[in-house]
């Protein structure tokens, strides 16, 4: 499975309907990473959230997307 990280905080409702856009897709696997608790994080995440990273090639899908653009998006991880 390939590996991915989305970028969220606690209490974003954003955050919330992105993780639900991806139960659609269950064959990719992720982590949540909380930004709050590093500094680097917010620095970079911070009006950004969610962020869906893919830790592999480091490319990275940032809010809004749908269930669509968020399905292209992936496809191009579908060969590795």
């Amino acid at each position: 499975m390939v590996a991915f990280t989305l970028y969220s905080t606690e209490g974003c409702h954003l955050c919330e309907l992105a993780e639900g856009l991806l139960t659609h897709f269950p064959a990719y696997s992720y982590t949540k990473m909380d930004i709050v608790h590093d500094e680097n994080l917010m620095a970079l995440y911070g009006v950004q959230i969610p962020v869906l990273k893919h830790e592999q090639s480091k490319k990275e899908l940032a809010w809004p997307f749908d269930t669509e653009s968020l399905g292209h998006w992936l496809s191009q991880f579908e060969e590795e």
